[in-house]
């Protein structure tokens, strides 16, 4: 799946979001119940305030008396008691305010964090072919950003809604109780108010996927200018590079703004439509004071419940706007964890426990792009214990042929079997491990040298670890360093020369011990000195295994049991290099001509 083209298609089907939400919700349940039990009086607290205007003004102010239950209220007891009244209920907000804020970030960042493990999860299971068709900088965004959008905020987002709810029905229930003919007419206006909300959530999604996919980009931008920091000097691509990264946070702001724009525009009209509700709240209110069917206190009250009702119902629609971007999210991480790759166990796989007999390809096609062909009827068998060196031009589909044997892509058609079963029937996690490959630029990890050789096998002992450094060639260059093998190396192992990383690579595969060994061009960026190192320890890796060899060096290729020309997905040529050079016009002698012929003569010299 090619992840700039995700839809967001159930960003607005909040049941199903919930439900595919609730099982990262259900461990803490009782704690976002506190969380959200704490929002309800924090929400009411606003509307004590405003109701103890009416007795403050009533009966401090213009001197009236008031009898609740029985029980007068004297000017003196309300004088004094209902400033205390309201310190101690800003009290009770500060401290219930803190308690919600804390629970909130707590039970953000854990839902938060169980999401990104299991995206972390589906990630590595994801085939090649994924990490093909998406941008580092777009599997970054989507499987790091999004999860933070969709899981921090959606506690704090619904415990707003619950605070604003909340206080905007306290609000009500005081403009209720001071005279519900007002209270019909702003309680309108307000939701006439609140309406032009429901306009802007296609836009957000909208805006959401397109920045989604855009910040993947300049990620990507960010990564490739890292890692590609020499070529970038090298070839002067300074101002190519910075136009456009210059362009894309261009294209960010102008989206940006694009939502800032439909956004901003509807604080002004609800505040247009509230002031138009509170004119006439005012002017009908006016009129009941003057009959006598309001008091003074009464309409304060209800002026300042009114006034303060604006707050929530325009946190609502924020909190309302800001939820809807964070389902737009959730939509968008539930959609990775649908993603199935395509390379998976079939049912009822079983297990490869090593090499019996022989490897054999049948009629094997392949393509990455559909309809392109890449390798084409591709037959041939090795036997257990055989070299066979894969030669021809660049690009012809000699790398593809090794790729496929542990399935990093299956076969179009035809089938790659073990020991006369499909390859196709077997785990991919015994398949693998049956499989060690040394490539041309080996992948280390950030950490010891150490800790990279031990990806072979984990529980190896210190004197397998030892062996695989001995026959590594790995000692010498170990006995230079000041903590040796537990020497730290950057990332991608940048501290370390190209024939360094390959033996280290190399004592990986030798402590793996895998029975079948691919080598794809495992020497072939290195210089003289360091290829005649990394072939002696490549020599001690073959021993006793069934090994495919794709290399430019002629040792390797005439020591071969066979060898084979790979030319445009085709198998052209399979012999010996005795047998291939006597084809008249054969393919692998021309090839010879052109690459080995110089080497041979040097070899001849030396002897």
């Amino acid at each position: 799946m090619k992840l700039a083209f995700s839809t967001a298609n159930t960003a607005f089907n909040y049941k199903y979001l919930l439900s595919r939400l609730f099982p990262y919700l259900k461990p803490h349940l009782f704690r976002i119940f506190i969380a959200f039990s704490l929002a309800i009086p924090l929400g009411l607290l606003d509307g004590a305030t405003a109701f103890a205007l009416k007795p403050y003004i009533d009966v401090v102010v213009n001197g009236n008396t008031m009898v609740v239950r029985g029980f007068e209220l004297t000017r003196d007891l309300l004088a004094n008691f209902i400033p205390f009244l309201i310190v101690a209920f800003a009290t009770l907000q500060g401290v219930l305010r803190y308690l919600n804020s804390y629970l909130s970030d707590w039970l953000s960042n854990k839902i938060s964090n169980s999401v990104k493990i299991d995206l972390f999860k589906k990630l590595i299971k994801m085939d090649s072919k994924f990490f093909d068709e998406n941008s580092s900088g777009l599997v970054l965004t989507r499987f790091l950003g999004d999860p933070d959008t969709a899981s921090r905020t959606i506690v704090d987002s619904i415990k707003n809604l619950i605070t604003c709810a909340t206080e905007a029905i306290g609000l009500i229930a005081v403009l209720l109780w001071t005279s519900w003919k007002l209270a019909f007419v702003g309680v309108v206006v307000l939701t006439v108010a609140f309406l032009p909300m429901a306009l802007l959530r296609k836009r957000i999604k909208k805006v959401s996927n397109e920045s989604a996919v855009l910040g993947g980009g300049i990620t990507t931008n960010f990564n490739e200018t890292y890692h590609g920091n020499k070529i970038m000097t090298g070839y002067g691509l300074q101002e190519k590079l910075f136009h456009k990264f210059e362009k894309q946070i261009r294209k960010s702001f102008d989206l940006t703004m694009s939502l800032s724009k439909r956004a901003g525009w509807m604080s002004p009209i609800m505040y247009c439509i509230a002031s138009v509700g509170i004119a006439i709240v005012m002017f009908f209110g006016n009129h009941l004071i003057i009959t006598g069917e309001m008091t003074t206190g009464s309409f304060a009250s209800f002026i300042t419940s009114l006034l303060l009702l604006y707050k929530p119902v325009k946190g609502l629609g924020g909190t309302l706007t800001g939820l809807q971007g964070v389902f737009v999210a959730a939509s968008r991480v539930f959609e990775l964890f649908d993603l199935v790759p395509e390379i998976k166990d079939k049912e009822n796989a079983i297990e490869l426990k090593g090499i019996n007999d022989k490897i054999e390809f049948k009629n094997v096609n392949f393509e990455y792009v559909e309809n392109v062909p890449v390798l084409k009827n591709i037959n041939f068998e090795v036997k257990k214990f055989e070299t066979v060196a894969l030669v021809g031009n660049s690009g012809g589909g000699k790398s593809t042929i090794v790729n496929l044997l542990p399935r990093f892509y299956d076969v179009k058609s035809g089938s790659i079997q073990i020991d006369g079963v499909d390859i196709r029937d077997f785990t991919l996690s015994s398949l693998r491990q049956n499989i060690s490959e040394v490539f041309q630029d080996n992948f280390l990890f950030s950490g010891t040298i150490k800790d990279n050789i031990l990806m072979g096998k984990f529980d190896a002992t210190d004197d397998e670890i030892q062996n695989a450094v001995k026959l590594a060639h790995l000692d010498e260059f170990l006995e230079h360093l000041e903590n040796g093998i537990d020497t730290v190396i950057g990332e991608r192992g940048a501290s370390l020369s190209g024939g360094q990383r390959q033996r280290v690579a190399i004592a990986r595969a030798i402590l793996k011990n895998a029975p079948i060994i691919v080598l794809d061009e495992a020497t072939s960026a290195l210089d003289n000195k360091s290829e005649a190192i990394v072939q002696k320890a490549l020599e001690n890796l073959m021993q006793n295994r069934t090994v495919f060899v794709i290399a430019h060096r002629l040792s390797t290729i005439k020591n071969a049991d066979r060898i084979m020309v790979v030319n445009d997905g085709e198998l052209a040529e399979v012999g010996s290099h005795e047998e291939l050079m006597q084809i008249p016009n054969g393919q692998y002698k021309a090839l010879y001509d052109m690459q080995f012929r110089s080497e041979d003569k040097e070899a001849l010299q030396e002897v």
